[in-house]
Parts: C-alpha cells; sequence; structure tokens
C-alpha cells in the first residue's frame, strides 16, 4: 500500500483554493514531490505546521506609560527645584507646629469655687493694708518738716528755734503752713520726704485764719504735691487723719474722725478768733501745726492749725482744730474747687 506523504497533507489547499500560480504551473509540483528518501525522513520529522515559532506578544502600553510618567515628574521636580523646596519647608514648620501645639497641656477654665479657694487663702495668708496705711503712703510724699534756725548773724546761728510741719500743694515747691509756724523766723528750713533740704521764704500770709505760704529755694526732681479735696460732704463721723512732726518726731500720723464742721476758736493768748473750722479728734500736738488732714483716700481737707488744752504743756486732750482747704488754698492762689 503506497504512503500518503505528511507534507502533502500539510500543504493541500483547500477545496476551491487553488491559486493561480498551481493552476499555471501543474508540472512544476510533480516534479517537487519529494522522493521515498525524503518522505522517510519526513516521516520522522514532526509536522512543519508543529514547529512554527509563536508569534510575538505585542509590547505591553503600561510598561511604556510608566517611564514616561517618571521622566515628566523628574523633569517637573528640576525645573521647580527651589519652589519645591520652599514648600516642604513651610509643611514641615506646620507639621512641626501642630504637633507641638498638641503636647500642650488644654487651659482649664476657672470656675466660681476656684476663685473663691483663690480669695480664701490669700485672705487667710496674705494681711491686706488698712485704710489708713493707704492714706499716710499717699500723703508722705508731700509732707515737710519747717525748721525755724538761727541767722548766720545772731547768737543763735545753726540753731533749732522752733519746729512745724507743711505741705507741698504745688511742684514747683510752694507750701502751706501756720502763720505761727513761721512768723518772726530769722531763717527757715525745709526737709523733703527724700531728705532734700531747702532754705525757704515767705511768699503769702493770711493772718486772720494763721496761714501762710512758703517757697522752698530747692526742690527735688520727682516733688509730688498733695491732692487737695473740698469739704463739701464732709461729715461728722468720717475717718481722717493728721500728719506732721509733733515734738519734732516724725512723720508720725495719728487716726480719729470729724469731730464737728463750721466751729470757732479764740486762744486765751490771743485776740482773734479763728471761725469755719474743722473739729476733729485724731491726736495732734506742737509740732503738727501747719500739717494736713486727710481723709482716707489720702486727699488733705484742712491744715491742723490749733489744740484745745488747760494744760500748761499743751497737750492733746482729743479736741483739734483744722482751716478748711478751701480757705487754705485761696491763701495759696489755689482756687481748685
Amino acid at each position: 500500500m503506497k504512503k500518503q506523504s505528511l507534507y502533502s497533507k500539510s500543504v493541500r489547499p483547500r477545496r476551491g483554493d487553488k491559486s493561480a500560480d498551481d493552476k499555471a504551473h501543474p508540472q512544476e509540483q510533480f516534479q517537487h514531490r519529494p522522493s521515498q528518501t525524503t518522505q522517510a525522513s519526513s516521516a520522522q520529522a514532526p509536522p512543519a505546521a508543529s514547529i512554527d515559532p509563536a508569534p510575538a506578544a505585542p509590547a505591553s502600553p503600561v510598561a511604556a506609560v510608566k517611564p514616561r510618567r517618571f521622566n515628566r515628574s523628574r523633569a517637573f521636580a528640576v525645573r521647580h527645584e527651589k519652589l519645591l523646596l520652599v514648600l516642604s519647608s513651610v509643611l514641615l514648620s506646620l507639621l512641626l507646629a501642630f504637633t507641638y501645639l498638641g503636647t500642650l497641656p488644654k487651659e482649664r477654665k476657672l470656675t466660681q469655687k476656684d476663685i473663691d479657694a483663690a480669695v480664701l487663702h490669700t485672705l487667710e495668708n496674705k494681711t491686706l493694708p488698712s485704710a489708713e496705711v493707704k492714706a499716710f503712703e499717699r500723703i508722705r510724699p508731700s509732707v515737710v518738716r519747717v525748721t525755724q534756725v538761727g541767722d548766720d548773724k545772731s547768737p543763735s546761728k545753726g540753731k533749732t528755734l522752733g519746729v512745724g510741719t507743711g505741705v507741698v500743694v504745688v511742684d514747683k515747691g510752694v507750701i502751706l503752713t501756720n502763720l505761727h509756724v513761721v512768723a518772726g523766723a530769722e531763717k527757715l528750713q525745709i526737709d523733703f520726704a527724700d531728705g532734700t533740704r531747702s532754705d525757704a521764704v515767705i511768699i503769702g500770709q493770711q493772718p486772720e485764719n494763721d496761714l501762710a505760704v512758703l517757697q522752698a529755694s530747692k526742690v527735688p526732681d520727682d516733688l509730688i504735691p498733695a491732692t487737695l479735696r473740698s469739704t463739701k460732704g464732709l461729715a461728722i463721723g468720717e475717718k481722717v487723719m493728721a500728719v506732721g512732726f509733733p515734738f519734732n518726731i516724725g512723720p508720725s500720723a495719728s487716726s480719729g474722725i470729724i469731730s464737728g464742721l463750721k466751729r470757732n476758736y479764740q486762744a486765751e493768748d490771743e485776740k482773734r478768733v479763728l471761725a469755719n473750722l474743722i473739729q476733729f479728734d485724731a491726736a495732734a500736738n506742737p509740732g503738727n501745726s501747719g500739717g494736713p488732714l486727710i481723709t482716707m483716700s489720702g486727699e488733705v481737707v484742712g491744715i491742723v492749725t490749733a489744740i484745745l488744752s488747760p494744760n500748761p504743756q499743751g497737750s492733746f486732750i482729743g479736741i483739734g482744730f483744722a482751716v478748711p482747704i478751701e480757705t487754705a488754698a485761696a491763701a495759696a492762689g489755689e482756687a481748685p474747687f
């Protein structure tokens, strides 16, 4: 039996698919038919169709896009390197700031209970200054010692002949005091609160109210004048303080109340009567004359001028008098009310 060629099977054209070359050259096909030897070797080889190489897979579009995008991003980074560095720094700073703020303890709101506890703790552990302390601290820079001293040409040269008190009403060194404190003085000397010492002269007098106005020749740079308050509205029973140099000791302060208003006073050895005075019971003694009578706010309402004392020593028995500040300020040319 004649074997059929595998090759001829693999290349046998389909029915009706003969090409024009096959029709034109039928003998050429016959001439190229393989010999028996060729057929035998062909029988041992696998079919030609089975050893054809597999078609190459098309290139992946994803693999092509990735390098292109990377190159584009890299080029953008190179072009905008400074901008990216600035943005990175800003973002890093913000991150650090938020991290730091996150570590801070949250502020706790104060409650009424906390406030009450703090106030109670302060009251238990700290003594608050009294009204008298505050009043004295306010008037102290304005209070001066007024001293009569012997003139250089007199036998009493440099000796203290009398001591009283004064109060600064103008920062240029204008001082209010009593006329009897400075009357007949050979030389007047002023001692200010900061220790400054100065000579002074009388620039004004009001004998009917026992008032005198002095001008110091040298004043401190930061001299503070007293604050004056009208006596309108001043009531009996209101707390007051007398500040001065009693018996040349001071400055000293004594507290009391207003004992009366619009009082008249006449000393035994004088003929004139001092009218419209403020009566008070704060301790006053020789040396307080000319000093300020102040309220608990440290404001001057009068100038201490006399005490009622039946004792020969002139010691205080609880009745003192002061000239209202309206009258005293007018003597100094001031009209503050």
